[in-house]
């Protein structure tokens, strides 16, 4: 199979995927929108219909909470082929939708987006959405002044063990039996646990109790930690957004200010440990034991450090494709377990994005080459075994066929 069919397989899975200004990141296992997904999607159909980039974000931006935040999933159609569903979320909005967010790319993927095929009218009107939504980070998620997650799930990187610290104090009472439906789509092996979801199941609960209180679900809930992905893309995406402001006539000074304070706030995040920037738990203060690809995308903010570097290369070079998101020297790793091991062609694009920033382009290459290999070899899978390319999780999978046309295989990426 050619590139050139990669491309149009690539389109197709889009367009399948839409379900009507909204994209869903695969059939059967995510039927509803995701935000991230989102955001990805819409970059990937700015290679061919930029109206269709346009729509996709202010779709996503038309589920915005009155206090600034964007959720992690909006339930536009009823589908019980998911757990857990809008029944168990309860957040009383409409559309129905989850109660916590995820990770904030879309500023960045906005002006990338901007860049390549314009659309100053469309952005004017998202950017005050955008500004909200960074704002509601700083006021609903930050301690120490970096951004945290109050659920695995708000981070999109649901199981990874950056959040074990955190897991292993949430209390489980009370989670009576439930059905999953994740593991009816894709090999158990390749998801995480039971004992994960009881948690994550406690979380919501909390969450759902208390009237989705974001201030409550920060400063009393079962579950705090901070996270140096979140903090790595909310530095580079308030810089983009000043920029963004800058390039409309509007006064970026405030999100410009946000990324200076929360970069200055950074070295709470040092493990000397690991010599690496990484997750913490907010409760104890304990860090996480095993360096993660969140540590990679400390580039993306602008954030250079030799040790870090030196030991995220050596990182990448215990396995064949892409940047893993576990380190496979920790007991932890598990090559096709969700987040514990795989690599994952949508975290590696936001990677290169900060090689390409930081213009480490034989870098960029690299990772933009063994990625477009996994896709050649594999599919459209939604992540790969980092040492093998074993394709793993959903086939068809939106924003694995939005990284292709966006940057995978672009020369110009």
């Amino acid at each position: 199979m050619t590139d050139t069919d990669l491309d149009a397989m690539a389109r197709d899975i889009l367009t399948a995927n839409d379900r009507g200004g909204y994209t869903i990141p695969t059939a059967g296992l995510y039927p509803f929108q995701w935000n991230w997904d989102s955001a990805f999607a819409a970059w990937g159909f700015s290679t061919f219909d930029a109206d269709r980039a346009w729509t996709e974000l202010e779709t996503l931006f038309s589920a915005q909470w009155p206090g600034g935040m964007v959720p992690h999933i909006i339930f536009h159609k009823p589908d019980d082929g998911y757990f857990p569903g809008p029944d168990v979320w309860a957040s009383g909005t409409m559309p129905a939708t989850s109660g916590i967010s995820q990770p904030p790319v879309a500023a960045i993927l906005a002006r990338l987006i901007h860049d390549r095929v314009g659309g100053t009218v469309r952005l004017r009107a998202l950017y005050p959405k955008l500004l909200a939504w960074h704002r509601w980070w700083r006021e609903s998620r930050m301690a120490h002044g970096i951004a945290c997650i109050a659920h695995p799930w708000e981070s999109g990187r649901d199981n990874c063990p950056d959040w074990d610290p955190g897991m292993a104090n949430v209390d489980t009472t009370g989670i009576g039996p439930y059905q999953r439906r994740d593991t009816g789509h894709v090999d158990a092996a390749m998801r995480p646990g039971k004992e994960d979801y009881d948690r994550y199941l406690a979380m919501v609960k909390f969450g759902r109790d208390c009237g989705w209180d974001q201030a409550k679900i920060r400063d009393d809930g079962p579950f705090l930690m901070g996270d140096p992905a979140i903090t790595f893309i909310l530095i580079r995406a308030n810089r983009d957004l000043a920029a963004i402001a800058e390039d409309l006539g509007e006064d970026g000074a405030e999100p410009a200010a946000w990324a200076d304070e929360m970069e200055a706030a950074l070295p709470w995040l040092w493990s000397d440990e690991l010599q690496a920037y990484a997750a913490r738990d907010v409760r104890t203060g304990t860090f996480a034991s095993a360096i993660s690809s969140g540590a990679a995308l400390g580039l993306l903010a602008g954030v250079e450090n030799a040790q870090m570097e030196e030991k995220l290369a050596a990182m990448w070079d215990r396995v064949r494709y892409g940047i893993p998101s576990n380190d496979p020297a920790a007991p932890s790793f598990e090559p096709r377990r969700y987040w514990r091991g795989p690599t994952w062609p949508v975290v590696n694009a936001l990677i290169a994005v900060g090689l390409t920033s930081a213009g480490r382009h034989a870098d960029e290459a690299r990772l933009r080459r063994e990625t477009a290999e996994l896709i050649r070899t594999g599919g459209f899978f939604e992540y790969f075994d980092p040492m093998d390319g074993t394709a793993c999780g959903g086939d068809k999978f939106t924003w694995t066929a939005a990284i292709w046309l966006a940057w995978a295989n672009r020369e110009d990426a």
